[in-house]
């Protein structure tokens, strides 16, 4: 099924309220577009739960910084609608920028503290510009139940603070993240990556997950755990490290000793690409 094309607010907002009043239950899964397998692992898991499945595909400018990848970021409508034709996706809510930040606009939202530390002290301003764009997506898109994924999980505990913060009557599913065969995160700026890039790439993932087996196996001293992480990132020739953290899953504080609710959690760049990813030490 070859979804519909929406760019104005209106139309969506009235297409959703019809499905609402005829008593469906609305499913949204908000991306910036590019979409790979983890995108589409969203959208099937929207399809199989709502009656009416909504993607939004919008590049937000502003969560992006000063010298990002704003201008590069991929950016293929129709091959995203052709992936989307093999689900039950029943509409694309594609705006352009001026449609989303009209002339004059100027009100943000302001996250909460689970924002500063991270990537909110690596990139200012990012968590106000991706706190701002869903907000402003739950208003036109007043779906009953959004999904998200956990590879930007700071990102999930953001929006789920909002959520709970301002009483928006919208549920939140974080779905987990899908990998390459060798471990490596699924992310659309994964096409950055030359051939050799790749295949140190997966050594982010082969760190937290080698954190997380000795921790399984009763190491639980964050500090010995980061040490043996590092010497997973520094035989992978990854020696760009913007962090690599364990820390409690709700407030993202660091953690000396780990436990069920700690994440680890890292940031690396591969050449000019940066990746994120993380593991839940409890599975």
């Amino acid at each position: 099924m070859r979804p519909a094309i929406l760019s104005d607010p209106e139309q969506m907002l009235a297409l959703v309220e019809k499905q609402k009043r005829e008593g469906k239950r609305v499913g949204l899964v908000p991306t910036m577009g590019a979409l790979h397998d983890g995108h589409l692992s969203l959208v099937h898991r929207c399809t199989e739960e709502t009656d009416f499945t909504i993607v939004t595909i919008f590049v937000n400018p502003t969560q992006f910084g000063p010298g990002e990848d704003l201008d590069k970021y991929p950016r293929d409508l129709q091959q995203d609608t052709d992936l989307l034709s093999q689900f039950d996706v029943h509409a694309v809510f594609a705006p352009d920028v001026d449609t989303m930040y009209p002339p004059g606009a100027s009100t943000s939202v302001m996250p909460a503290d689970v924002a500063k530390p991270l990537e909110g002290a690596l990139r200012p301003g990012h968590f106000e510009g991706v706190a701002t764009i869903v907000l402003k997506l739950f208003q036109l898109i007043p779906a009953d139940v959004a999904y998200f994924g956990q590879k930007d999980y700071q990102q999930t505990r953001v929006i789920q603070q909002m959520i709970e913060d301002f009483h928006l009557p919208i549920d939140m599913v974080v779905c987990p993240i899908v990998r390459d065969e060798d471990g490596l995160a699924l992310s659309s700026r994964n096409s950055y990556l030359s051939t050799v890039q790749r295949q140190q790439a997966a050594g982010l993932s082969r760190a937290l997950f080698h954190i997380r087996d000795l921790a399984g196996s009763g190491n639980l001293e964050a500090a010995s755990l980061l040490k043996a992480a590092s010497q997973i990132l520094a035989d992978a020739s990854i020696d760009q490290i913007d962090y690599v953290a364990l820390v409690d899953k709700r407030s993202l504080e660091p953690v000396q000793r780990v436990d069920e609710n700690t994440i680890a959690i890292g940031a690396v760049r591969i050449g000019a690409t940066r990746l994120i990813d993380n593991v839940l030490l409890a599975q």
